[in-house]
């Protein structure tokens, strides 16, 4: 038995030591289980397939055999919470994927799935390994079938602390959320020598696909980072924030009084005029616990802002248009952006807070050319289709189709609340009297003064704070002050709300 022990306990010390770290280090990056120790913690990670090797023959890849195959594997516990895990190892076949690696990124994401855990991949891979041909092709297909099965049943994250390339960028496409780290993290499905061979074009694996390309312009990263610390600490707070699995609750905290939280700060922070505009991250802060919320997509399609929080100890989904820009309206990208994280709300259960500050959806000919309908209608989808708590809080103006689609009562919400200074139509009351009375306004000796007298008209019939009220589409006028606390209550009154939806396969989301 000593014999037997000492064998055992040096071929895992050569599995686990690797040769590689020096290299890796060279190039900015931690090795697999460097990250895997930041991640998780501490004690906590059992790995499983330590000694697998591939099987593999022929193009000199049967000379190189080593333990674990170029990806590290297992389940460990963030925050006591258990988590399944699999870092691919950039210093073993460059975290190229083969048969051996792919099957063990398979058998954790079984196991994941079966016991209902989060799902975390930390990507660090060439892509493909060529040697392996086409099974190498069918372990990605095995990942991906595996993502699609798992997904809206337990949370997946995907981490790109290095090269993510070909095939291997659709898992993090197709995570629930994708982590990236400047300057090491790049995405594409082909990188810089096929671009210029195919087309012509000269760039660079940054200015293909790097942090800034996907957390700014495609919007296929969720959060971007500095470095991989910090990386892989919002990793662990965005885990905090989330349930197990669609048949767990999210984690909560003891309730902290919040729904006799009075906050006169709500009234200072948004201007009476309606085109002034102001952060809608400051009101977030004052709605949530603590002023701590996580944003998603803080880079992308950033007229409307969607962020993670805590209501009285509950987690919330909060989405809110961002007056900052582009005047908050909404438009392809934002449309997009929304629905995804409202869809992933009500797929775990997570209640949805909408603060509204809409003046319509962006127009010109490049939106409707590029299918703002189609994506707008997204949106609208999502939140149609939501059966979790619903709260709409009218912040200052509400136009056109853009109310509807942001949780409009007509479409489901289940409490609607505005403030005083709120205007619902469907136009400003400028753009109203210019179409209704343009005629008028055309023959008049006077049409100055004929505009304001409409304006006040119009203003006073159909956009007065009380007018929505008084049909039944806002529940409540609430003192901006009394914000916090009236959507505390309101999730409180809705927390065991249960509603199924109408039998069928699935719906068809206009993708």
């Amino acid at each position: 038995m000593e014999l037997l022990r000492e064998r055992n306990d040096d071929l895992r010390s050569r599995a686990v030591s690797g040769d590689g770290s020096q290299r890796q280090h060279a190039l900015g990056k931690r090795t697999a289980r460097e990250r895997l120790d930041l991640l998780l913690d501490p004690g906590s990670f059992v790995e499983v397939d330590l000694f697998r090797r591939h099987q593999a023959h022929g193009l000199k890849v049967s000379d190189h055999r080593p333990h674990t195959d170029g990806v590290v594997a297992g389940s460990g516990t963030i925050e006591g919470r258990r988590v399944f895990v699999y870092a691919q190892d950039f210093t073993i076949f460059g975290g190229s994927l083969g048969q051996a690696h792919a099957a063990k990124i398979h058998k954790v994401m079984d196991m994941a799935l079966a016991t209902g855990a989060p799902i975390i991949g930390l990507n660090d891979s060439g892509g493909a390994r060529i040697q392996e041909g086409v099974m190498a092709l069918d372990g990605y297909g095995g990942i991906f079938r595996r993502q699609v099965e798992a997904s809206g049943v337990i949370p997946q994250i995907s981490v790109v602390l290095g090269p993510c390339a070909g095939g291997a960028a659709y898992s993090p496409a197709l995570a629930d959320f994708t982590f990236i780290v400047r300057g090491t993290g790049q995405m594409y499905l082909t990188g810089p020598d096929v671009v210029a061979a195919v087309n012509g074009e000269r760039v660079t694996h940054e200015e293909l696909g790097g942090a800034a390309v996907h957390s700014g312009l495609s919007g296929v990263a969720s959060f971007v980072h500095d470095d991989e610390e910090s990386c892989l600490a919002d990793v662990r707070y965005l885990i905090s924030l989330l349930p197990s699995n669609n048949m767990e609750p999210p984690p909560a905290y003891e309730p902290c009084g919040a729904t006799e939280d009075i906050r006169p700060a709500f009234a200072s922070l948004v201007p009476v005029e309606p085109n002034k505009p102001y952060d809608i991250r400051d009101l977030i802060a004052e709605l949530v616990d603590d002023g701590e919320f996580l944003e998603v997509h803080e880079g992308w399609a950033a007229n409307v802002v969607c962020a993670f929080g805590r209501v009285d100890g509950g987690v919330v989904g909060v989405v809110g248009n961002q007056p900052m820009v582009l005047a908050g309206v909404l438009d392809i990208e934002a449309s997009q952006k929304a629905a995804r994280f409202v869809r992933f709300c009500d797929a775990f259960g997570i209640p949805l807070v909408s603060l509204v500050d809409v003046p319509g959806f962006l127009p010109g000919t490049d939106q409707e050319h590029h299918g703002v309908i189609r994506h707008g209608a997204k949106l609208l989808y999502a939140y149609c289709e939501a059966t979790v708590p619903r709260i709409q809080v009218i912040v200052r103006k509400a136009y056109g189709g853009a109310y509807i689609v942001m949780d409009s009562r007509s479409i489901g919400t289940d409490l609607s609340l505005a403030w005083p200074t709120n205007e619902i139509a469907v136009m400003g009351a400028e753009g109203a009297v210019n179409v209704i009375f343009r005629k008028e306004l055309a023959a008049s000796a006077d049409p100055v003064e004929l505009r304001s007298e409409l304006l006040a008209e119009y203003s006073e019939q159909l956009v007065h704070p009380y007018y929505a009220a008084e049909r039944g589409l806002v529940d409540d006028v609430i003192d901006p002050s009394h914000t916090r606390a009236a959507v505390a209550r309101g999730l409180s009154m809705l927390h065991n709300k249960r509603r199924h939806p109408t039998a069928r396969k699935h719906g068809n989301v206009p993708l």
